[in-house]
């Protein structure tokens, strides 16, 4: 059985920079250091940093006064950024700086009178986050049968941002639909969906044309890994996502001459180092990689933290 893998995968520079926050941010302040909403979907991840002394809650109410609070790399609404201010917390923003740039064009627009539409995936929480940037008319669609039914008070008058996140196709055929039905729409000047997303979905587009099965690592919470599984099984070829190899059913593996590997952005290498020992073990030899691209992107860190890494690198 031969073993392919997916070429980029995992850790996208969003998410290295949102885990670096948090290591730092202990380094530099102590712990606890309080984050709310998981930093990334990983469970890896967020147990590591739980081990370091981070503190994951859902609300600022679960967050003492005075203390230190990180945003997720989801971004969050505007009214969480003015709760806490006014409990005088402080705060560390690791929204990926790809969702500011969304947060950007919706604040942007909303200022310019336009009626919003968001197209993503309801409860997440970047979307969450999104929708919260400005107080009325922003509508959500997830399908081409919302945008038929959608309602809106003035078709002259739109404009529309997407999740990171979507499937590159998924998120096509809504825009398409969107267009079809109101052809004065305006959208982003580039696509909303982030770089890290479109490169994981095209390499695993390419395994697709190579194996007979996919493993996806991801949680299932990850809503980027939950689209390179579904991607998969529209190419034709049977995919699982995984936590990790505790997930794996050896019947999945029954008659396979060859197995892709791929990992959501915010799956580290290592659970897709134990995939590989794993399949080694249960009869795969050879490992190769393959690549649609390299990626060489970096963020900056919230300008509290640069001093911070500079002694953590020194």
């Amino acid at each position: 059985m031969k073993i392919y893998l997916a070429n980029p995968r995992g850790f996208c520079a969003g998410v290295d920079r949102a885990i670096d926050i948090v290591e730092l941010s202990l380094k530099a302040y102590g712990a606890p250091i309080y984050v709310r909403h998981e930093i990334v979907h990983s469970r890896h991840v967020v147990n590591s940093l739980k081990v370091k002394g981070a503190v994951f809650v859902e609300e600022l109410t679960e967050v003492p006064d005075g203390q230190t609070v990180i945003f997720s790399a989801h971004g969050v609404a505007k009214s969480v950024w003015e709760e806490a201010k006014r409990r005088g917390l402080k705060i560390i923003d690791a929204t990926c700086p790809l969702v500011i740039k969304v947060h950007n064009e919706v604040n942007r627009d909303h200022t310019q009178g336009y009626e919003l539409i968001l197209i993503g995936h309801a409860g997440h929480p970047e979307v969450i986050g999104t929708l919260g940037q400005v107080p009325d008319k922003f509508h959500l669609v997830s399908s081409v049968q919302d945008v038929q039914s959608l309602q809106v008070e003035n078709s002259e008058q739109l404009s529309y941002v997407t999740q990171t996140t979507l499937s590159v196709d998924e998120c096509r055929d809504i825009v398409g639909a969107l267009h079809k039905r109101f052809p004065k729409i305006k959208g982003p000047h580039q696509e909303d969906i982030c770089y890290a997303t479109q490169n994981r979905q095209n390499a695993v587009k390419k395994l697709t044309e190579m194996v007979d099965v996919i493993l996806v690592i991801g949680s299932p919470n990850s809503s980027n890994s939950n689209r390179l599984r579904e991607l998969g099984e529209h190419c034709g070829v049977p995919s699982y996502l995984i936590d990790s190899t505790a997930d794996i059913d050896s019947s999945w593996l029954r008659g396979i001459k060859a197995v892709g590997i791929s990992a959501g952005a915010s799956a580290p290498e290592v659970l897709v180092t134990e995939v590989v020992d794993y399949l080694r073990a249960h009869g795969g030899e050879v490992v190769e990689e393959v690549t649609v691209v390299e990626e060489d992107v970096e963020f900056l860190l919230p300008k509290e933290l640069i001093s911070a890494a500079e002694i953590t690198r020194a």
